[in-house]
């Protein structure tokens, strides 16, 4: 079984807000797919360098679970390229995690 953290931002490069439809067709999605989620809403910073530039973000975590990780996998690869287009960013950070549940 595998869980799988998605790391959205809360704004553009630019600095503008992402529009609240964006983060309501991702959750919609994500629904769709695994049927169910956990979404932090609370604001979360992530900082990087790329280069010789430093970035930041505020971020938001959506987590789900998969008892079919290739299937999961091939989802989240083309989800990922979709919210690069949607979001406005270079990356999108995806962790998969192997996980157990008592």
């Amino acid at each position: 079984m595998k869980e799988y953290d998605v790391f959205i931002p809360l704004y553009y490069n630019d600095g503008k807000p992402v529009e609240a439809s964006k983060f309501q067709d991702l959750q919609s999605r994500l629904l769709e797919q695994f049927e169910g989620l956990t979404y932090f809403p609370q604001p979360n910073k992530g900082f990087w360098k790329f280069g010789d530039m430093s970035y930041q973000d505020e971020i938001v975590i959506y987590r789900v679970i998969s008892q079919d990780p290739a299937g999961a996998r091939d989802f989240l690869v083309k989800l990922k390229a979709w919210l690069r287009e949607q979001f406005k960013q270079k990356e999108i950070l995806i962790i998969e995690r192997e996980i157990g549940v008592l």
